[in-house]
């Protein structure tokens, strides 16, 4: 319940405002680097229509972004999700939270 009203507060984006704002990011990477669509669709082994749709909407498969991301020199970004996070407190410490 909580994690509903942080969302109506604003305090959580909403899991589509996160796919575009990665879909916008990664757009921006392909034309800094000058590559088209069709070049990165090339270079990364996702199928154009694949790689249109999630520039478009934000859609795409795990698999397919983590060829992106590593076409784009960009996959250790991956490698810190999920990770557990360093303790910031002695307390933290002293009762083994995560």
């Amino acid at each position: 319940m909580d994690n509903i009203l942080a969302i109506f507060n604003g305090g959580i984006k909403l899991p589509e405002t996160y796919m575009t704002d990665i879909a916008q990011r990664e757009k921006a990477m392909r034309k800094k680097q000058k590559l088209s669509r069709a070049e990165l669709s090339q270079k990364s082994n996702v199928s154009y229509g694949s790689l249109k749709r999630f520039e478009e909407t934000g859609n795409i498969s795990l698999a397919s972004l983590i060829k992106l991301a590593i076409a784009l020199d960009s996959i250790e970004e991956f490698e810190t999700l999920f990770r557990a996070k360093k303790p910031t407190r002695i307390e933290e410490i002293i009762n083994g939270e995560d």
